[in-house]
């Protein structure tokens, strides 16, 4: 079954679909490994990983696309990718949904913030208009190959003009036919439960550990009505809180021995990465 396909089964299912954030094809595979179902790539990674800079819009759509790449190869998985704003204009858009979609992700999502955009958790956010989103989201439903390549929009007019602000806006969104819908950072459990109310088309929630919005279970943001959460920068954090613990042992110690309890040895790392079975394929083409 193509990713797309099973994507949509996976969001049209009873039970909401979790999926966790990855920034690196590692990471990824680790998730598949875990047994999840889906995973998702976000732009806020991977600007953490490939530039060591905030999430200010600074990270390219090429780059964005060359991980995506990189991600959907590395895991048999759906996956479900940030594209910002598309990158630009109605235009831009155009090619960002080819060059999304040739890369075999499954789901793209596409926000409703003016270039540069911010971290949807961040203050000083602008919007564009709601019909200049709108030619958008029609470029990017006329502009895919594959009709179950979700096209999903995302507004951030929560954290600018206000929850009822928001509501039209998915409103609108979802008329025009986007395929899922997210508000970013609802400020209350009520508001989250707004959401789903508003639309006719599947709800997607985002869980940003210590940022605007209540942290929710999934069977939570189930209860309310959502079909999918995301916990998108959940692992990027928790390693670099291990990153740095790991630092100042290594420093004041001068050995990992400490934290050998912590670590996959050499063994459990092969294993993840699969070791034996290329070592088969090897012996099996003569390597």
């Amino acid at each position: 079954m193509k990713h797309t396909t099973k994507l949509r089964q996976l969001v049209d299912a009873e039970k909401i679909l979790v999926a966790p954030g990855t920034y690196d094809p590692l990471m990824a595979r680790m998730i598949a490994q875990a047994g999840f179902e889906a995973v998702e790539m976000n732009g806020a990674g991977v600007t953490y990983t490939t530039l060591a800079m905030p999430d200010l819009g600074l990270v390219t759509m090429t780059e964005m696309v060359e991980r995506a790449y990189r991600v959907a190869d590395a895991c048999d998985l759906p996956v479900i990718c940030d594209a910002d704003t598309g990158y630009g204009n109605a235009l831009n858009v155009i090619r960002t949904v080819r060059e999304f979609e040739r890369a075999g992700v499954a789901a793209i999502r596409l926000e409703d913030q003016e270039i540069p955009k911010r971290c949807g958790h961040f203050t000083g956010k602008t919007l564009v208009s709601v019909e200049e989103m709108v030619g958008k989201l029609k470029a990017a439903l006329d502009t895919r190959i594959d009709p179950d390549f979700l096209i999903i929009a995302r507004t951030d007019a929560r954290s600018v003009d206000g929850l009822a602000a928001a509501l039209d806006r998915v409103a609108a969104y979802a008329d025009a036919g986007a395929d899922m819908v997210f508000v970013e950072a609802p400020q209350s459990v009520e508001e989250f439960a707004a959401i789903p109310r508003a639309v006719d088309v599947p709800v997607l929630a985002n869980m940003i550990e210590g940022g605007r919005s209540p942290l929710l279970s999934a069977d939570d943001l189930q209860n309310l009505g959502f079909s999918v959460a995301l916990f998108a920068n959940g692992l990027a954090r928790f390693l670099t809180r291990q990153a740095q613990d790991f630092l100042e042992i290594l420093k004041r110690e001068g050995t990992t021995e400490p934290l050998l309890d912590r670590m996959n040895g050499l063994d459990r790392q092969n294993e993840i990465l699969g070791l034996a079975e290329y070592e088969a394929l090897a012996r099996k083409y003569g390597g």
